[in-house]
């Protein structure tokens, strides 16, 4: 755990020190994109945040080669050595992206492109074990099929929900410390080797988003971009092929002490669709809806929109920080659910827990406009925004505003409500009253 834990701050320390030095790179590059229509920031902010991950991907890689009980996954697996490779092509076609700008279908060439690169180096499902059913073994074309659809879902999954400061790497970081939980539990739980890749690219992803959260945090200062988001959602990918289709069934069935335990140990990695969904239910549920929507409309389902499940909570009434942090709660719901739930199954407990966590979620989703209000003797403790300040000011004579406006005597001044997003218009609430100069037909 020493070792996981040192390359986890190597990484986030990496990242963290290049992001500055990118930023001002992106500046000077002129990687700073014109608003758009669907954008909630107000001002134009540098990109290509992916390159700074990217290095930290690299950094983490390299400790770990060199560290007692981890160089072990560099000399008996090829998985780390496909995921550099297929990382570098998806970064470079993401910094153009960035840059340049490229067409969907080209970036959808490139995302297969690369997962085949990670296939051919021996990242690939090899076998599906189906509970009541058994182990189906694959062949390399099916395996080659199946785990390059895995990579496109779950990198356009985490691209599309790459809309608000902080979401994506938030909610990537929190489904990587919940899949890492479960590779740790079966590499040294069960003393299954298959499953030490997985758990190592866990760790290095949660590096990357931890060291990129805090200049993506609202205001962000830096986005990650194509280039970071991709390459965030292939290593997840690469996690979920390696611990999917590497770990051998009839080792696990072994170790478990029978397949009815085993079978009960892998429901949380092959439910649904046999893919480990489950740890990026929310950005995979965005993806399905975003395709069925615009496919609906008659548009290309790749292209662009304010549908997505975070702009929706915007335009309910929840600020940017509460809905980054609502869809950081399901996120968490979701993945750490589901990692209880294969840990101990029979427990009444955990299903009730989940239950009773679902039903405060929905509640907080139905009090878009409910700020909490935080005592007294705590107000120098959190943000403005959470204290009871009462501000007073001097009503002229003779105005009758407010119950007590006389000469001189206080009254008390109402808190002014924003407007919107970061102070904008674009989402909140209109004026009722139209101008008339500007709606009639003559000056």
């Amino acid at each position: 755990m020493r070792e996981y834990l040192l390359t986890l701050c190597v990484t986030a320390a990496i990242t963290y020190l290049l992001t500055g030095p990118v930023r001002k790179f992106a500046i000077a590059a002129g990687a700073m994109p014109e608003i758009r229509a669907r954008d909630v920031h107000r001002e134009p902010t540098p990109r290509l945040g992916g390159i700074a991950m990217f290095g930290g991907l690299c950094a983490g890689l390299l400790v770990a080669s060199h560290l007692t009980n981890l160089k072990s996954v560099f000399e008996n697996s090829d998985e780390p050595r496909a995921l550099l490779s297929g990382a570098a092509l998806i970064w470079i076609l993401g910094v153009l992206d960035d840059k340049w700008g490229v067409d969907a279908l080209v970036k959808l060439g490139g995302q297969m492109i690369a997962a085949g690169v990670m296939v051919l180096q021996g990242l690939t499902i090899l076998w599906i074990p189906i509970p009541g059913v058994g182990t189906v073994s694959l062949t390399p074309m099916q395996g080659t099929l199946l785990t390059v659809a895995l990579v496109v879902i779950t990198i356009n999954a985490v691209n599309f929900v790459d809309g608000l400061d902080g979401l994506a790497s938030g909610m990537v970081c929190i489904a990587a410390a919940a899949f890492f939980m479960y590779a740790y539990r079966m590499w040294f739980g069960y003393g299954i080797e298959a499953a030490a890749p997985a758990t190592l690219f866990s760790v290095v992803l949660m590096g990357m988003c931890l060291g990129f959260l805090p200049h993506n945090m609202h205001p962000a200062r830096i986005f990650m971009g194509d280039s970071g988001s991709m390459l965030i959602g292939l290593v997840m990918a690469a996690g979920a092929v390696s611990v999917t289709g590497q770990v051998d069934p009839d080792l696990l069935n072994q170790k478990a002490g029978g397949l009815r335990e085993a079978t009960h140990a892998m429901v949380p990695v092959y439910i649904p669709l046999l893919l480990p969904l489950t740890v990026i239910a929310v950005p995979v549920a965005d993806l399905i809806l975003a395709i069925v929507r615009r496919t609906w409309k008659g548009q290309s389902p790749f292209a662009a929109d304010r549908g997505h499940l975070h702009h929706r909570l915007l335009e309910i009434g929840h600020s940017h920080s509460r809905a980054v942090l609502i869809m950081y709660f399901w996120s968490a719901l979701i993945a750490f659910g589901a990692v209880a739930y294969s840990a101990n199954n029979a427990s009444m407990w955990i299903v009730l827990g989940i239950v009773l966590l679902s039903a405060v979620g929905l509640v907080l989703l139905l009090l878009p406009r409910f700020t909490p209000r935080a005592p007294r003797w705590a107000e120098r403790m959190v943000p403005p925004r959470y204290r009871r300040v009462v501000r007073t000011v001097l009503a002229p004579a003779g105005d009758g505003v407010g119950a007590g406006a006389a000469d001189g005597v206080p009254a008390e001044e109402p808190e002014p409500v924003p407007a919107g997003i970061n102070g904008a218009t674009a989402i909140g609430d209109r004026s009722r009253f139209v101008d008339r100069r500007k709606a009639g037909s003559h000056r």
